[in-house]
């Protein structure tokens, strides 16, 4: 009896699976952020980036919506997966009139010098990106001496209720907008050699905003 051979379907690569998530999502990303940044993560933006100072990047950047909270004297650099989304950013920097250079990348991998920023900023992106502790890696090593990061992120809930609501959550945000809601980016930054400035939490505790830098 012949057996035919089934072909092997190669697993998805994860960072990959994501680009397609953002890709897809890029055109009515900005519109259902709006409505979840209106009833969780009001002032979240502003909070992060007009702490940024110097030499700035920005690490999973979207669409750029950060861009009209960062100091007029800040240079800015984006890095997005997505090239759809970073085209967005693109077209909202030239609408805004303010210079950014969006580049297309991985931020578990950054094509950057070591050592040449003063501040990396994340907003509600270290939920996304696959490896996150790379990430956090890839913006130490991309740091000066001294500078800082700063994150807006929604994380794992202190609060036993809220926590197991996200547990039961999780694979549905993962499987469809390639999202994790247990993380603890406090967790990645210490292992990382990231010393704690501030960390304030709201909204159960599942929203985190959190200063840190890299030591001399």
């Amino acid at each position: 009896m012949l057996l035919r051979r089934e072909r092997a379907c190669p697993i998805p690569n994860e960072t990959d699976r994501v680009r397609r998530i953002f890709d897809k999502q890029a055109p009515k990303y900005d519109r259902s952020m709006a409505r979840f940044e209106r009833l969780l993560f009001s002032g979240n933006r502003a909070w992060a980036c007009s702490r940024a100072g110097g030499d700035v990047l920005e690490i999973a950047a979207g669409t750029a919506r950060n861009l009209p909270h960062y100091p007029q004297s800040a240079t800015l650099t984006g890095v997005e997966l997505s090239p759809r989304m970073a085209e967005l950013g693109r077209r909202r920097a030239g609408e805004l009139g303010r210079e950014i250079d969006m580049r297309v990348g991985d931020a578990e991998s950054l094509d950057l010098p070591d050592e040449s920023f003063d501040t990396v900023v994340c907003t509600y992106g270290l939920c996304t990106i696959p490896d996150h502790r790379a990430a956090v890696r890839e913006a130490s090593r991309v740091l000066r001496p001294g500078g800082r990061m700063l994150l807006a992120e929604h994380v794992r809930s202190p609060n036993p209720v809220v926590r197991a609501i996200q547990r039961l959550l999780e694979p549905f945000a993962h499987r469809f907008g390639g999202d994790h809601l247990l993380r603890e980016p406090l967790e990645a930054l210490a292992e990382a050699g990231f010393e704690i400035d501030e960390v304030n939490r709201s909204k159960a505790g599942f929203v985190e905003l959190v200063a840190a830098h890299k030591p001399h």
